[in-house]
């Protein structure tokens, strides 16, 4: 789900006219392009396993549209398993000398993964460097770095599955280097029976220029897209009064 976020932030900030880095260490590039267009088209990922006997003629249709729609984006996807801070700042140099009067978003599926240069003793200390080195980047570019992070288990193990600091492998720097964190939180992941299927808690943990708390916004899994929450609901009371 994470990943589907990621992703609703670097779309929102193309649709803009902005330019989205995305480093995926995890995903391919084309895994993460069936993503997006599942959303922008409006059809399920799992058609994806079979698309030749799955799509339908109106998801033919909406995937058409959905990769016109993509296909005039400044999204650069970089997808290579093995790469350090360095190989990310040199992209993201690259890419602000070919759109030097865009906005950027560079966002890191995930932090953990990034190769280190060098030696240490401990993996707190790996992911340390590597975090301050992202700050660095940051602000050498005054560029916002959206770093994905995997949680402990810890989180299993709690009656209340809401995500905590403490909860981030290696959090001590990622912690302290952070402008903003935050954390989803859904219902349903956890209780099949959850009476707000679909319904996700963006978690703010910290803000080092502003205030912390909780939002609510609609995951609709099927197609990896978030959805605002208030408008989904005036849309149903409207049909509700019109049927």
């Amino acid at each position: 789900m994470k990943t589907a976020f990621a992703l609703s932030l670097a779309q929102a900030n193309c649709e803009k006219g902005g330019v989205s880095d995305i480093f995926s260490l995890e995903m391919s590039d084309t895994q993460l392009v069936k993503r997006m267009l599942s959303g922008l088209g409006r059809v399920n990922g799992k058609k994806w396993s079979n698309p030749f006997e799955e799509f339908t003629n109106e998801d033919h249709e909406n995937m058409a549209n959905a990769i016109g729609h993509y296909e005039k984006w400044d999204i650069n996807i970089h997808d290579e398993p093995t790469q350090t801070v360095y190989d990310i700042r040199s992209k993201i140099k690259e890419s602000f000398k070919e759109h030097p009067d865009k906005k950027h978003l560079v966002i890191i599926d995930y932090l953990q993964l990034i190769s280190s240069v060098g030696k240490f003793e401990r993996k707190d200390l790996e992911i340390g460097h590597i975090s301050g080195m992202l700050k660095k980047i940051a602000r050498e570019f005054n560029v916002p770095v959206i770093a994905l992070s995997q949680l402990s288990r810890g989180v299993e193990q709690r009656q209340d599955k809401r995500p905590m600091m403490s909860d981030i492998r290696e959090s001590g720097s990622i912690e302290q280097d952070a402008d903003v964190i935050s954390f989803l939180y859904r219902d349903d992941y956890y209780n099949k029976d959850s009476e707000n299927p679909g319904i996700t808690e963006i978690i703010l943990g910290k803000q080092r220029n502003g205030p912390v708390g909780t939002v609510q916004t609609l995951f609709r899994k099927e197609y990896g897209q978030f959805l605002n929450l208030s408008r989904q609901l005036e849309a149903k009371m409207e049909a509700e009064l019109i049927g």
